[in-house]
């Protein structure tokens, strides 16, 4: 789930919508509910950007958890597995952590990761002879995965950038086909692509995850 996906201006609302999609959860249980950006409903008590509602959406997201984990110790098989992921740990509300047995850090990717990434992002998009992913995934060192997908979105769209430029009205456009579109991705296109795309993570902010891993992980 993601935080933004629950918007009200009732009051109220919110936290009922947390509750009926716990009580849902139970129902389908063994079920999984991941929480994505969870920091920006379970921030720390009294921080600028806590406001009454979140604060009532928290505290339901805490019952909710806190059934859960009572209901996972009872029976297994009807446990409701309750994941959360966020980029800014340190943020969150102590009571929100102590809820979370395993606290588990995803470091940057490697090599490997990153050349298993290209591909995953390159799956269904045709690539020209010349393009080496395990060459490119070694000049990417420090790039996250959202900023490989972002390399790989403006690789991918470099060919009809380049069909944009030659046309001069709607009527060249108009005249294309579907074929003009599928030319394959070349090396030349990746290269131009990492150079307008840079890694979004610095060493600063790294030491400042794996200090955090050191106080607060549990792997």
């Amino acid at each position: 789930m993601l935080p933004v996906r629950f918007p009200s201006k009732i009051v109220g609302e919110q936290e009922n919508l947390v509750h009926i999609l716990f009580r849902m959860a139970r129902h389908y249980a063994l079920s999984v509910i991941f929480i994505d950006e969870i920091d920006s409903i379970a921030s720390q008590r009294g921080s600028n950007s806590e406001r009454e509602a979140s604060r009532k959406k928290k505290g339901e997201i805490l019952i909710q958890i806190d059934v859960a984990i009572s209901r996972a110790q009872q029976s297994a098989d009807k446990s409701v597995i309750v994941i959360a992921a966020t980029n800014f740990p340190w943020d969150l509300d102590q009571r929100i952590l102590r809820r979370f047995e395993k606290r588990i850090y995803i470091p940057m990717p490697n090599t490997e990761a990153r050349s298993e990434l290209l591909k995953i992002n390159f799956k269904e998009i045709i690539l020209a002879d010349d393009v080496k992913l395990d060459a490119f995934a070694e000049q990417m060192e420090g790039y996250s995965g959202s900023d490989i997908t972002n390399v790989c979105r403006d690789a991918s769209m470099m060919n009809i950038r380049n069909k944009l430029k030659k046309m001069k009205n709607s009527i060249d456009f108009n005249s294309l086909s579907e074929q003009d579109f599928d030319n394959p991705i070349t090396s030349y296109d990746m290269q131009n692509a990492l150079v307008k795309v840079k890694t979004s993570v610095n060493n600063t902010m790294i030491k400042k995850f794996e200090d955090w891993r050191l106080q607060f992980g549990s792997e």
